[in-house]
């Protein structure tokens, strides 16, 4: 099968679209054939001479190639002998685990648990939707529920609005009944607003912690304001949630990530305000919320631009540059379609 493949760290031009073997189907696994998958800033870690040196050690210093990739929606072909809740051509989507060998999402077909990430596509979305709601979707989720403590009715700043976790952020805290601030740039103004924002600051005109507006939580997927600007906008007991991952899409991003989030925690030592910084624990449960929330029609993924499998690189150059509109769409069917198969 064709996959994007991860051999050395570098920038995105190091990947190579290449012919690997097959997943092989466990007794309490899945075979799913990959309609469609979606890039994350957190596929840029695997581009990290940490990743490398990790799987250096971790596979005794004779890496198998990497096939990157986490998030995925396709049809299940085969199923293991001891599975019992999916059968063969169930439309399913989910999060496929990356690390040290295992394949990833940015191939023709992918393996998964039965009771990994992985549940079935509602019929309202297409597969290009579904593949864009895991990592994003989850990682909002557990800012807002889980880490936010959102109760309905407070007011809620989401920086970094109109982005892939962003344009999640902005639709379940409205679903949990909240006065939802998006910030963002002139040019995404509309998107935020046509997924639910009631109120949108353009950075590019306004600076959003001299707003006078006070908070009860900020979500911070930008991760490009100081503590003591946001303190600004924080109420007295305030919480603010940090996205760990948005950094390492950016040149020198994981040492970007741990500067700024030592930094914030030392800054916000002693005060009344809370503060998470946090990276997102995909979890089967958490999948299922999303699941019956996209079912509900509550929310929808909203998605920048397709790419084909072997255009990944492309894809995450385009995430690198900062401008996406909410998610950027990998379709393995264009591939197909432009080979004829």
């Amino acid at each position: 099968m064709k996959a994007i493949v991860c051999r050395t760290y570098g920038s995105p031009d190091v990947l190579r679209f290449e012919d690997v073997q097959k997943p092989v189907v466990a007794d309490d696994g899945v075979l799913v054939r990959v309609h469609a998958a979606s890039v994350n800033p957190a596929d840029f870690f695997t581009l990290t001479p940490v990743a490398r040196i990790t799987r250096l050690v971790a596979e005794r210093f004779k890496p198998k190639p990497a096939v990157l990739g986490t998030d995925f929606a396709g049809i299940i072909e085969q199923v293991g002998k001891h599975v019992t809740e999916f059968r063969q051509g169930d439309a399913v989507f989910g999060g496929a685990g990356t690390a040290f060998g295992k394949r990833g999402a940015f191939a023709e077909y992918v393996c998964v648990r039965e009771q990994g990430v992985l549940v079935r596509k509602p019929g309202n979305i297409s597969f290009e939707q579904a593949a864009a709601v895991p990592i994003a979707g989850i990682t909002a989720l557990q800012a807002l529920r889980d880490h936010g403590r959102l109760q309905p009715g407070q007011n809620v700043l989401i920086n970094g609005a109109s982005g892939g976790v962003g344009t999640f952020a902005v639709q379940l805290a409205k679903a949990f009944g909240a006065n939802v601030t998006g910030v963002c740039s002139t040019m995404n103004i509309e998107t935020a607003q046509s997924i639910g924002a009631d109120r949108v600051i353009d950075y590019t005109k306004e600076d959003f912690t001299r707003s006078g507006q006070k908070y009860e939580l900020m979500v911070d997927v930008a991760g490009n304001r100081s503590w003591s600007e946001c303190t600004r906008i924080l109420g007295p007991n305030a919480t603010f949630v940090a996205i760990g991952s948005a950094a390492l899409q950016r040149d020198g991003g994981a040492g970007r990530a741990l500067t700024r989030t030592a930094s914030l925690l030392v800054r916000s030592v002693g005060g009344s305000r809370k503060l998470v910084v946090f990276i997102a624990r995909l979890n089967k449960p958490d999948l299922v919320v999303l699941q019956e929330l996209l079912e509900a029609g509550r929310i929808r993924p909203v998605i920048d631009r397709e790419y084909a499998l072997d255009e990944v690189p492309a894809a995450l150059r385009y995430l690198q540059a900062g401008h996406a509109k909410g998610k950027i769409v990998i379709t393995v069917a264009r591939m197909n379609q432009r080979s004829g198969r």
